[in-house]
């Protein structure tokens, strides 16, 4: 088990964390003290500080989920795609014929 030490609006928080773990959560601690400093909550209790935070990173949160998790690809992008790819493939030919007889 290892130990890492966060600075989190200008506190430090010490935590234990799987071995291996300590860069990532170190990172993930000092993205919870962008957020803090962001949302202009340092100086007020813990408790608030870390509501603030964590609220704005749920708000982003909430956001990518709403984003769609695929694009779709309309019909008419496929045929378009397929006749450029037939042209390439007929200019490779040509390229290759012109290659061979010279």
């Amino acid at each position: 088990m290892g130990n890492v030490t966060l600075s989190i609006g200008g506190r430090s928080f010490t935590l234990a964390c799987a071995d291996g773990e300590e860069t990532h959560v170190t990172r993930l601690g000092r993205l919870i003290d962008d957020k803090a400093a962001a949302s202009g909550a340092e100086g007020q209790t813990e408790t608030r500080m870390l509501l603030f935070a964590a609220l704005m990173m749920a708000d982003e949160l909430d956001e990518l989920r709403k984003r769609p998790k695929t694009a779709e690809i309309s019909p008419d992008f496929t045929e378009r795609l397929g006749r450029i790819a037939s042209h390439v493939e007929n200019l490779a030919s040509l390229l290759e014929s012109d290659a061979a007889s010279a």
